[in-house]
């Protein structure tokens, strides 16, 4: 009964051990995070009440460092994104031939250990 209570013992503490170290590695992500909006988000003046921008939905950019293509995402159905990334300087822009149109490039510095938070509006190139 001794060793099977140690042997119990023994497999738990492996499994806290796994379980605190998955968190560590968790805890010190970096990279960026946020949501992705266009304005204005139809043509013509402004309409009372309602909003000037909308979520860029299911929609392809590209993370570059320098020249050099890193990774890329894609937003969700609510613009949101999140990608892990090394710290560093990152240029971001939209994937795609209507990436030519409007404005559709930011830039954004990582830090070690955190997610840089973005809430950031393209220009449709609409007026």
């Amino acid at each position: 009964m001794n060793n099977r209570l140690c042997r119990l013992g023994g497999i738990f503490s492996v499994f806290l051990l796994i379980f605190a170290m998955s968190e560590t590695v968790h805890a010190t992500d970096s990279g960026i995070e946020g949501i992705i909006s266009v304005s204005p988000a139809r043509p013509g003046p402004t309409r009372v009440g309602e909003p000037d921008k909308k979520p860029v939905a299911n929609t392809t950019f590209v993370v570059k460092q320098g020249d050099e293509r890193v990774t890329s995402f894609t937003t969700d159905a609510a613009g949101h994104f999140r990608v892990t990334l090394p710290p560093g300087h990152y240029v971001v822009s939209k994937e795609g031939p209507s990436s030519s149109i409007g404005h559709w490039q930011f830039e954004v510095e990582v830090a070690s250990g955190k997610m840089a938070s973005v809430d950031w509006t393209g220009d449709s190139g609409m007026r």
